[in-house]
């Protein structure tokens, strides 16, 4: 390794040469003990001017981590990729519409055309898939009224809740009174029942009595 050149143009002077050159103006330090060996205090004060400068590294390289963490989360904002993707879609509707306005007479004029009792062309593979599409349409068309009068009946869904309620609640006065009634008619059956099983007992007791009186002599006999 080449000893240094004395005679070579200094480099920025950092702490410890600004406190050594002011040491040596100000005559407390003379030359000769600086060529002696390095005290510690000067080793101390170098190792002092490192740990500035990585400090300011690290402090650089924090700032640089920050400004790409903020770029990595606006990266679908303003990131070239996204903004190219944009661009592309935006070129795309834009020949799609410089398409349609050169043929806007010939749109106009299909859109003018009625096309009532005229047929479609359409590929032999989609048939099956049209089946299954009118089947679908003629089922919507059938319900349609139904979900119509759903969706009226939105709005009016609590009074008709509250209504309903009020029904079940007759319902039930009334199921409770046709029990009750039905159990009192089973009771007079069970009488009526009775009663009938009676009435023969009773006939057959009076019977003997009838055939026992004696008829008094008519006035009218002599």
């Amino acid at each position: 390794m080449a000893a240094a050149n004395p005679r070579a143009p200094a480099s920025e002077p950092n702490a410890a040469g600004l406190l050594l050159s002011h040491l040596v103006t100000s005559g407390t330090v003379a030359k000769e003990m600086l060529k002696k060996k390095t005290p510690p205090c000067f080793v101390r004060f170098s190792r002092l001017q490192q740990v500035t400068n990585i400090q300011a590294q690290i402090y650089q390289t924090n700032l640089e981590i920050e400004l790409l963490e903020l770029e990595r989360d606006t990266a679908d904002v303003v990131h070239p990729f996204y903004l190219a993707q944009k661009c592309h879609a935006l070129q795309c509707m834009n020949s799609h519409l410089e398409a349609v306005l050169k043929e806007k007479r010939s749109l106009r004029q299909r859109l003018l055309k009625p096309l009532c009792q005229e047929n479609l062309p359409l590929e032999a593979v989609y048939h099956r898939c049209m089946v299954h599409l009118l089947q679908l349409a003629v089922t919507f068309i059938e319900k349609l009224e139904t979900n119509l009068e759903t969706i009226r009946n939105i709005p009016h869904l609590d009074a008709n809740l509250k209504e309903m309620s009020k029904a079940l609640a007759k319902m039930d006065i009334l199921v409770s009174d046709t029990e009750e009634l039905a159990e009192n008619i089973l009771k007079w059956r069970e009488q009526q029942k009775e009663v009938s099983s009676w009435i023969p007992r009773i006939l057959a007791e009076e019977k003997p009595h009838k055939h026992g009186l004696i008829a008094p002599p008519s006035p009218f006999t002599s």
